[in-house]
């Protein structure tokens, strides 16, 4: 790294650790985030760079970098950066070529761009209940909920853990349904020594402040399915045909289809690229955090009192969040205000889909779906970020232990 570039580096995280002692010694040591955006290589150095090579707009240096990483890394056919995990799922919706009426099963229990990307095209949203252990969709559910008007399974891979893709592919082969998995919070976890976002038809990823890898925006889409590259292509910029201009395959380009701009910006490529270089330095600190909480919260579980994630053998995490479940959910609410009180910020997760005000509109309602309604009501995540030290995790857990249900 160029001296400029090492200075500046090395400068904020001076600056950065002295804040963080400032605030140990002031006493502010156990105000403790649910989450914090962090640099741990040459991510500002690459910004740098990205200005320098006259590109910050979209589609330079790092946004190629970046891909051919995953591409190589993730054994993915096509990567295209994209501003954010929604737009991902937007795009793969639209290469769905949905028709109004169509039906996408999902689960419940997830971000509401999962759903929003296909109600967007007219397609409605067919929700199907989780798994107790994982909190995956649940495959067995998941061919009583298929109709002549179904198209699209999107299996969600829930805190880093992939859902049963060698049974979901199996139905989506045998009822001809195209598979698009939500691996938002899966960039780097595999199953069965396959990388999420690689297995299904098409694959959407984030890189949100709250992700393992982070640009502050944005995310990816993955095609696995080489019918779907060109016309990715043509979707994400503007719907012309400018990327067979720069390959040189046309002499000009055109308005071809509907698209719109689902481009990152270069220079943000350039951040993410710092993060991507080191995908294996960032899962094992995360690891090393999971499963501290783990062993330390482990006499709990067993005495009955709470219960911990669970991670399927067949599944390689990237240990993107921490959960427990309470018994139930005023328990779990206690805990979280009491959690507060003691400058923690853990916070509980989505409110599911089916209950909420667009997802009665399709005819849902409280009581649909057991298992979703019971576990996300009784689940609390716990901080997990690269610079949470033991300090903070200590402090997390002995607050935890001091509860006393009221």
């Amino acid at each position: 790294m160029p001296l400029l570039g090492r200075r500046l580096t090395n400068r904020l995280r001076s600056i950065m650790l002295k804040r963080d002692l400032f605030h140990l010694l002031r006493g502010d040591a156990m105000r403790i985030p649910f989450n914090k955006p962090f640099i741990v290589g040459k991510e500002l150095y690459y910004m740098a760079q990205a200005v320098t090579l006259g590109n910050v707009a979209a589609d330079g240096h790092f946004t190629k970098a970046c891909s051919r990483l995953m591409e190589e890394r993730f054994g993915i056919r096509k990567v295209l950066l994209v501003p954010s995990g929604t737009a991902a799922l937007e795009l793969a919706a639209l290469l769905c070529e949905l028709q109004p009426g169509d039906e996408v099963i999902l689960p419940s229990y997830t971000f509401v761009s999962t759903a929003s990307a296909f109600v967007r095209v007219g397609a409605r949203p067919v929700f199907v209940d989780i798994r107790p252990d994982t909190l995956n969709l649940d495959e067995t559910k998941i061919e009583a909920a298929i109709t002549e008007r179904t198209r699209v399974i999107v299996p969600v891979h829930y805190a880093g853990v992939a859902c049963d893709m060698d049974r979901i592919m199996d139905i989506a082969r045998r009822h001809n349904l195209l598979v698009v998995e939500d691996a938002a919070q899966g960039v780097n976890a595999f199953y069965k020594g396959r990388a999420l976002g690689s297995i299904g038809h098409l694959g959407c990823y984030s890189f949100h402040e709250t992700k393992n890898y982070i640009c502050g925006e944005g995310g990816a889409l993955c095609i696995n399915d080489e019918r779907f590259i060109e016309r990715a292509e043509i979707l994400r910029d503007k719907g012309t045909n400018r990327q067979k201009f720069f390959r040189g395959e046309v002499d000009k380009y055109t308005w071809v289809d509907v698209g719109s701009s689902y481009v990152m910006a270069e220079i943000l490529a350039a951040f993410l690229y710092g993060q991507l270089e080191h995908l294996d330095d960032i899962l094992a600190r995360r690891r090393e955090i999971y499963e501290y909480y783990a062993t330390h919260l482990r006499p709990l579980e067993e005495a009955g009192h709470l219960r911990l994630p669970r991670i399927p053998p067949e599944c390689q995490s990237n240990y993107h969040l921490f959960f427990i479940l309470a018994p139930d959910k005023p328990t779990r609410d206690a805990l979280l205000t009491h959690l507060k009180s003691e400058g923690i910020h853990a916070v509980f997760h989505y409110v599911p889909l089916h209950t909420s005000p667009m997802g009665r509109t399709f005819g849902y309602g409280e009581g649909d779906l057991p298992v979703t309604e019971d576990l996300a009501g009784r689940l609390l995540r716990l901080p997990l970020f690269y610079e949470l030290v033991p300090t903070m995790q200590q402090h997390t857990i002995s607050a935890i232990y001091d509860f006393r249900v009221p």
